[in-house]
């Protein structure tokens, strides 16, 4: 009982100088906060996330976000009243684009070089490659109430 006293007394001030001597280094190199600024001190919000974004490689999905916020602005509000950005594949630098009508999605497909050169103009170099176009989808088929179980539509009513 002696032996596991005094095994634990000798832990104990081992302890309290490896504190000591972390204080000490502190000190010494200048961990502490002072009257200047430091790493540690409170940033600003838009600060934080900057240096969150750069952190993490966010750069260019943050830019084409930022884009499909603005994209009235970018493309003009007649395009931006027919077609909107559904979807970036940062992948293959590809935006994806839905139109109201199979005409628009044309207009789109033809103006498509000049949108890729003002995106990257307003993204930077290289940030989209090509713009996919998509047109109108169809209505979502729906079916009654009753229905058959294990059928497959109205094609499957004769079979």
């Amino acid at each position: 009982m002696a032996r596991v006293a005094l095994r634990n007394a000798r832990e104990q001030a081992r302890l309290r100088g490896d504190s000591v001597r972390q204080k000490k280094e502190a000190r010494r190199t200048g961990l502490r906060s002072g009257a200047r600024a430091d790493g540690r001190d409170p940033q600003s919000l838009g600060a934080a996330i900057s240096r969150l974004v750069a952190e993490r490689g966010w750069e260019a999905p943050a830019a084409v976000g930022g884009v499909m916020g603005r994209w009235p602005q970018i493309v003009g509000r007649d395009l931006a009243a027919h077609c909107e950005p559904e979807h970036y594949a940062e992948d293959d630098r590809v935006l994806t684009v839905r139109c109201s009508s199979t005409a628009w999605a044309t207009q789109i497909r033809l103006l498509a070089p000049q949108l890729v050169g003002k995106l990257n103009q307003e993204l930077g170099h290289g940030t989209v490659k090509l713009i996919k176009v998509q047109g109108p989808t169809g209505p979502t088929r729906s079916y009654g109430r009753l229905r058959a179980p294990g059928s497959k539509g109205p094609g499957d009513t004769w079979g």
